[in-house]
């Protein structure tokens, strides 16, 4: 009933820049936090960057200053703009929402299918 998709990965060389956006339908009462996360081969899933309904902004240190966020209130859609990649930026990035749903049905967890990004060195 309700659905993260994302898009905008793909293949960059070191320095480049990618773009991704994630795009909430469905059942929508209000979405709280939006986030991107990422999950490279053989490590835990981290949180790249979040930002809330009122636009508070954190991102994590690996990334702070390279990637910045933003959203659409009006079209419930998370982009991440990702500048001077490094390889080490190389993972499946993850789009996540916590959303209450219409008709009182509460709120919870939503993620995205995942997209891979690829920094080639």
């Amino acid at each position: 009933q309700v659905q993260l998709v994302e898009s905008g990965g793909g293949l960059v060389q070191a320095g480049g820049s990618l773009r991704l956006s994630c795009a909430a339908s469905g059942s929508i009462f209000s979405i709280n936090a939006m986030d991107w996360y990422r999950q490279a081969p053989g490590k835990q899933r981290e949180m790249v960057a979040g930002i809330t309904k009122v636009g508070a902004i954190n991102y994590a240190e690996s990334v702070n200053g390279r990637f910045t966020i933003s959203r659409d209130n009006g079209k419930n859609t998370v982009d991440l703009q990702m500048n001077d990649l490094k390889p080490e930026d190389t993972a499946v990035y993850y789009c996540y929402a916590f959303i209450t749903m219409t008709g009182g049905r509460g709120a919870t967890d939503y993620w995205g299918q995942g997209t891979q990004v690829t920094v080639s060195s």
